[in-house]
């Protein structure tokens, strides 16, 4: 089972966030702040961390960075919950060492698909990192491959 941990300073927003993730299954730690966030990605482990930017005292960029420094958790992946949603914030926080972007209020099919991204399918064992061979292309029933459509 995936272990997502949330950081997080209104109560409201995780509330919400956790309730998305356990009706899919996953397990959920959260984190009141940046300091506790950081604490507990060495303590829980987790597959991936949804961090607000805008937390008081110890804000997500510092977060992300102490965490891109630690060679423990260079590859966890990172994934931006924020109220910054203007032209450029995106790339501005991408660039910062986040994986993923989701914008405030939370899009329960955008969380998902950041999650599929990252993580891979939940319901198979096999993470985004391990592919290593190329799918084969799906093809319309009664045809070969060959040609256009044809027989």
């Amino acid at each position: 089972m995936r272990r997502i941990l949330i950081a997080e300073d209104n109560p409201t927003n995780r509330e919400l966030l956790r309730e998305l993730l356990e009706i899919r299954g996953y397990t959920v730690k959260e984190a009141c702040d940046g300091r506790e966030a950081l604490a507990m990605v060495d303590q829980a482990l987790p597959d991936i961390l949804l961090l607000d930017i805008g937390m008081p005292g110890l804000d997500g960029f510092a977060v992300v960075r102490t965490i891109r420094e630690n060679p423990r958790f260079v590859s966890l992946p990172v994934v931006a919950v924020t109220a910054y949603a203007m032209q450029g914030d995106r790339e501005k926080i991408i660039s910062s060492g986040f994986d993923g972007y989701l914008s405030k209020p939370v899009d329960s099919a955008s969380l998902v698909d950041e999650l599929k991204r990252l993580l891979g399918d939940p319901n198979s064992s096999v993470t985004p990192n391990q592919h290593s061979e190329k799918q084969p292309q799906k093809r319309a029933p009664g045809t070969t491959g060959k040609g256009r459509g044809k027989p």
